[in-house]
């Protein structure tokens, strides 16, 4: 059964019994620290801070922080602080990554790059858990960071991937749409057929364990009302658990939409590490830390599809 919010993932977090070593890649970054130390009352992370100390502790004494247990890794001007922060964790100083106050490609570089064995036969993927008032349970969307214009393969990774994810929200055999702007292929519109593509290929041999739907247009998605409206015939239609964007700028576009004008509850990982990684915007609330650094506390420590 699918969840309705996060807070059966912030239990099963603080049960977990286990205190992960949180590395934040560039500390100095307000509501993600608040949201980390917020995890750490909680019982289930400890913070180890990596950046430049003079942008970190004054941050930490402003947010009334300074006396909370953490340990600080220092950086200096140019240095790549998720490189240090990544063989921190090579080291075994450190469980689950997160992004801080670094830009998406300096942080995302560092895990791609094969010289520090993070990479695993999947692509690696961005995927938003979110949950809304007007929407029945959670919902699950990526790419929104790393896969700029994904094909018909990093497609089949993504849908992989985003079902591994949902498994873990209880979400035995979810119910997966491919966006596209129409719900019938359209040679001149490319996301279209390769949305049909990848659904009579998973009627043949499935490509994961899910319910795969596409194309199919963002209302058609969301609203069984327009589903009646359009006489578009799917009983998935206002229940989907899963939405695989056509492009990184529809996947991040939808996300922050939600976030600004839906009041959305948000959580983002990058699924297909070898590591647990916790990753949200820097304009994100405290709380979308908290609910990134739960739900990578419940992912298990050993990546399954090495």
């Amino acid at each position: 059964m699918a969840l309705r919010s996060f807070e059966s993932i912030v239990e099963r977090a603080k049960n977990a019994g286990v205190k992960n070593r949180v590395v934040i890649a560039g500390a100095d970054a307000e509501n993600i620290l608040l949201g980390a130390f917020q995890a750490q009352e909680a019982g289930f992370a400890n913070l180890v801070l990596v950046g430049e100390a003079g942008k970190i502790l004054p941050m930490l004494d402003k947010l009334g922080l300074k006396d909370k247990p953490y340990r600080l890794v220092e950086t200096y001007p140019g240095d790549n602080m998720t490189q240090v922060a990544i063989e921190l964790i090579n080291r075994g100083e450190g469980d689950i990554l997160m992004r801080g106050n670094v830009q998406t490609r300096e942080f995302l570089m560092p895990l791609l790059d094969s010289r520090n064995g993070l990479r695993t036969k999947r692509l690696l993927t961005h995927i938003d858990l979110v949950t809304m008032p007007e929407y029945p349970k959670m919902i699950a969307i990526g790419d929104v960071t790393v896969t700029i214009q994904p094909n018909v393969a990093q497609k089949r990774d993504i849908i992989n991937n985003m079902v591994d994810t949902l498994r873990y929200v209880e979400d035995e055999k979810p119910n997966i749409a491919l966006l596209a702007l129409v719900e019938q292929p359209s040679f001149h519109m490319k996301d279209t057929i390769e949305a049909y593509e990848l659904v009579q290929e998973h009627n043949r041999k499935p490509i994961a364990d899910c319910e795969l739907v596409g194309p199919i247009s963002y209302d058609l998605i969301m609203s069984k009302e327009a589903a009646r409206l359009k006489s578009y015939d799917n009983p998935l239609c206002g229940e989907f658990d899963g939405i695989v964007a056509p492009s990184l700028l529809a996947g991040n576009l939808i996300v922050k939409g939600w976030q600004m004008h839906a009041h959305a509850k948000t959580c983002g990982v990058v699924i297909g590490a070898k590591i647990r990684c916790a990753i949200t915007s820097r304009s994100d609330s405290p709380e979308v830390a908290f609910n990134s650094l739960a739900f990578c506390t419940i992912l298990p420590a050993q990546c399954p599809y090495l």
